[in-house]
């Protein structure tokens, strides 16, 4: 199947809109090395295009790296954890990946930590969470056309996937220096957005030069010699994995729940909605802009002030408390569009106005304040 597929670049602001925000810390992944740059037959940007969109991948397994250094205040895993979402943990901090792939129903990722594993597994339309600290799993069978990676981007190639479609005439692309990544010879493409009201200066994509599958991508905000987020392959193996690896074996005193499938009927005999389909009362979202520059406008349902709680709203959870509180205390701004909190980073910034609306982008805040200002 082709590696890439061509997703809005929106989707990296997703997490951002959530009211996910990340930090992270330690030795960057997979860097170049002084005189470490092999010798490759040169390769022009459009012919490095051409190779990523073009790649086919029959299976593939390795360890990948993800780091972030956003610069933001260290509120993603409270929100992680108040949102019930754990995958949500992939973009704090740094982690270590295991993955194995066989084909797009068949897939594996695995999060490992000093406090125990999780496992995301399909198998067909079988798919598979569990938790080793909880001895916890859940299956659910999908329907048909459904996808079930994460959010995040786990792995190199389903962050160049995003970053794809933001080359329009607002992106320069031009060809890097040659590396070696997880032991292989790679090839280096280089975006660079035009706008200046970007926060992105570069997107480095280093390609292998044989298999032309990403193995290692980076983001670089401007002004800054380090990546912001960085994930990269440090071992890879292009061998289709066993079918073994993709079967879900119960460990002794599990505890499995069984979710309904998609579309059918839950608890009550309540209808399950498809994925993609809003729900009544849910946010209304929208974007302004193109590219690099675009942002996602979010009108939020029955919202109080920026950082403080809803009227009628439930009891929330201490971690949804905890975020709250994090956000209460974020910089207020004001203008001819009105007032809020300012939430800022290295790569994007957030704002949050007291008439309900969640504005976010990979971009400056006058860009949001002009954004909210139509």
């Amino acid at each position: 199947m082709p590696v890439l597929k061509n997703r809005a670049v929106l989707r990296w602001l997703v997490p951002v809109a959530a009211g996910v925000v990340v930090i992270g810390g330690g030795a960057a992944v997979g860097t170049f090395a002084a005189g470490a740059e092999p010798a490759l037959p040169p390769r022009t940007a459009a012919q490095l295009l051409d190779d990523l969109r073009t790649s086919r991948l029959d299976g593939l397994s390795g360890t990948v790296v993800q780091r972030a250094d956003l610069g933001l205040p260290p509120i993603a895993e409270m929100a992680g954890t108040a949102s019930g979402n754990e995958l949500a943990s992939l973009l704090t901090g740094t982690h270590t990946l295991r993955v194995w792939y066989a084909g797009p129903d068949r897939q594996r990722l695995a999060l490992v930590d000093t406090l125990g594993e999780q496992d995301l597994l399909r198998n067909g339309r079988d798919v598979w969470t569990w938790s080793s600290r909880t001895n916890t799993a859940s299956h659910r069978t999908l329907s048909a056309g459904e996808a079930t990676l994460p959010s995040a981007p786990a792995t190199p190639a389903d962050a160049a996937d995003r970053a794809l479609a933001a080359i329009d005439p607002t992106t320069e692309v031009t060809v890097g220096r040659s590396a070696r990544v997880a032991g292989r010879d790679a090839y280096e493409l280089v975006l660079s957005p035009r706008d200046p009201d970007s926060l992105v200066h570069q997107v480095r994509i280093a390609l292998d030069a044989k298999e032309h599958v990403p193995l290692r991508f980076e983001v670089l905000a401007d002004g800054a010699g380090q990546p912001a987020f960085e994930v990269a392959f440090t071992q890879v193996d292009f061998r289709t994995p066993d079918a073994d690896q993709f079967r879900f074996n119960p460990p002794p005193g599990v505890k499995v729940t069984e979710a309904p499938a998609t579309g059918e009927r839950g608890p009550a005999g309540k209808h399950l909605p498809d994925p993609d389909v809003r729900r009544p009362g849910g946010p209304d979202v929208r974007t302004v802009g193109t590219g690099w520059t675009t942002v996602v406008v979010a009108k939020l349902d029955a919202a109080g002030p920026a950082g403080g709680p809803q009227t009628g709203a439930k009891s929330a959870p201490a971690d949804a408390d905890a975020v709250a509180k994090v956000l209460g205390g974020l910089p207020k701004v004001s203008g001819d569009w009105g007032s809020g909190r300012l939430l800022t980073g290295k790569l994007f910034s957030v704002l949050l106005t007291d008439d309900g609306r969640v504005l976010a982008g990979l971009v400056t805040p006058e860009r949001l304040y002009q954004a909210a200002r139509g």
